[in-house]
């Protein structure tokens, strides 16, 4: 069985939603007994509104049903898969049916962190679970794969790259067309620039080294 990181709590808005309700830890830990069969005490409840302690994926969902809010009125940004379908409160069932999915295929890509679909179920994934380009390239793990995309294309034919990068990227194609030219350009000049200033730099100065490591945030800058 694939064991799973405690999800993103967001302690301070727990502690807010139970205030709201006029409700002490007791109350909550009463509820989360009584109505989800969970041992849970007053002090850890205040230990999860203190940072303390995290509650897990059973604990945070039970936690909602007592505080009357959603899964994700509880979480901090969420930044995987897993996280962001049980911020929208979507079961692995009912989200592997909107892609299109076998539910098994579904659950192996989100317990590795890395997305297999093809672009009509990328499409379906980013639509059912509200994410922008840019989290549906970190929620499926492909920050990386962009990012070596980038530094290829800023170092070499930028022009080769945009088919294959607005495959990954779901962006319009002009759009990625637009910010690798951009990138090259920019990329290019430095590299002139160090060139000229070093009297014969092979290119790998601190400059472009820079500029290399920081691409992907760039490229996000261009597109936003």
């Amino acid at each position: 069985m694939a064991v799973h990181p405690t999800p993103p709590f967001n302690a301070p808005a727990a502690r807010r939603l139970r205030e709201a309700l006029g409700m002490a830890p007791g109350h909550v830990a009463y509820g989360l007994r009584a109505q989800y069969g969970l041992n849970i005490g007053p002090d850890l409840v205040t230990a999860w509104e203190r940072g303390l302690r995290a509650p897990d994926s059973q604990e945070i969902t039970a936690l909602a049903g007592v505080l009357w809010c959603s899964v994700g009125d509880l979480l901090a940004t969420p930044t995987t898969l897993r996280e962001h379908r049980m911020a929208r409160g979507l079961g692995v069932p009912d989200l592997a049916r909107l892609v299109g999915l076998d539910q098994d295929a579904y659950q192996r890509m989100e317990d590795a962190g890395r997305w297999r679909g093809n672009e009509r179920q990328s499409a379906a994934l980013a639509d059912a679970l509200g994410l922008s380009a840019k989290q549906f390239l970190t929620a499926t793990g492909r920050d990386e794969d962009l990012a070596q995309m980038l530094r290829s294309a800023v170092t070499t034919r930028w022009q080769a790259y945009v088919r294959p990068t607005a495959k990954l990227v779901p962006l319009e194609r002009k759009q990625v067309e637009d910010a690798l030219q951009r990138l090259h350009a920019d990329y290019q000049s430095r590299m002139v620039a160090t060139l000229s200033w070093s009297g014969g730099d092979s290119g790998d100065g601190a400059a472009g080294r820079d500029f290399l490591d920081e691409i992907v945030g760039r490229f996000w800058q261009l597109v936003r």
